[in-house]
């Protein structure tokens, strides 16, 4: 990746997450364009430009990213609630994220080679790990249906299905590069961590139908990773 790019992210990572105190955050939420606090913010921004570029040459395209900046925070804070906190918290680092990258295109004007599409392996990848996701959960859940526990569970909502998909995302990224060992290591964690709550339930049923999912997205995963992988070569 090109270093000029590299260096606006790190600025952009260190301004919203490393200086900008949790007392910053609730005072924009509160006075919204009002607050102190989103000009300090901004302010930072366009200093840590100068500061990773090590040069005030880049003043123009540091004042740009650091007004818009402010102008994208402006708008979440005007339009999200406390229902849509989570939501505006993605866009409004997606929508910094562009405008990095425009800014970035738009000063350096580097050679973009979209080449790497033409890519079999990047293909086989991508879509080896969007099988994992619902696709894989959905063939899982209908072997096992006929033997989910009639016992109420008191379980957060979809846990089971994103810790699933995590796992199965995370042993196909360790096969695909080859470290094989963490794949063991990661099953040992799971089996930890599930065998308090399997002793305290006391049931051989949810025991075993436990088991059977976890080998079954375990398996799936690890099918997934080597089908791929012998595609790709």
């Amino acid at each position: 990746m090109e270093i000029a790019l590299l260096k606006l992210l790190l600025a952009h990572i260190l301004g919203d997450f490393f200086l900008q105190p949790n007392s910053w955050v609730d005072e924009k939420e509160k006075k919204k364009g009002k607050s102190d606090k989103l000009y300090l913010h901004i302010a930072i921004h366009i200093a840590l430009i100068f500061v990773v570029f090590v040069s005030f040459n880049v003043w123009k395209m540091a004042l740009v990213i650091g007004v818009l900046h402010g102008i994208i925070d402006v708008l979440k804070l005007t339009f999200q609630i406390d229902k849509t906190k989570r939501i505006w918290f993605f866009a409004d680092q997606f929508l910094h994220l562009i405008l990095i990258v425009g800014c970035w295109n738009y000063f350096y004007q580097p050679v973009i080679s979209f080449n790497f599409l033409e890519n079999t392996q990047l293909w086989s990848f991508l879509l080896g790990a969007l099988f994992l996701t619902s696709p894989a959960a959905i063939f899982i859940r209908v072997i096992i249906a006929k033997w989910i526990p009639s016992k109420a569970s008191s379980s957060l909502q979809d846990a089971g299905k994103f810790i699933g998909i995590l796992e199965r995302l995370l042993i196909y990224l360790f096969v695909c590069t080859h470290h094989f060992e963490a794949v063991g290591f990661l099953l040992a964690a799971k089996s930890i961590f599930r065998f308090g709550d399997l002793k305290e339930a006391h049931d051989i049923k949810l025991t075993e139908y436990v088991l059977i999912g976890t080998l079954l997205s375990f398996g799936i995963a690890l099918i997934a990773a080597m089908t791929v992988m012998n595609v790709a070569l």
